[in-house]
């Protein structure tokens, strides 16, 4: 883990990971992920772990359950 990482995204790459989520996608697939990852800096795994925390607070402040997978679950 590098040492921008250690205690989280820059805020450079939080703007990259909002942007993505915000504007592009919630739910990425593998392939979008590994483009997000690369554009942000940061490995797979670091950026598919903000994406589930991302959700889960976009999901808590839209009222809904942190674990549904749809607005009809």
């Amino acid at each position: 883990m590098s040492a921008e990482t250690a205690s989280g995204p820059t805020q450079d790459q939080v703007e990259i990971l909002e942007y993505n989520f915000n504007k592009v996608n919630k739910h990425p697939d593998p392939t979008t992920l590994c483009l997000i990852a690369a554009e942000a800096g940061l490995s797979e795994e670091e950026t598919q772990k903000w994406f589930k925390q991302r959700l889960a607070q976009w999901r808590k402040s839209e009222g809904l359950p942190s674990e549904c997978r749809s607005v009809t679950d």
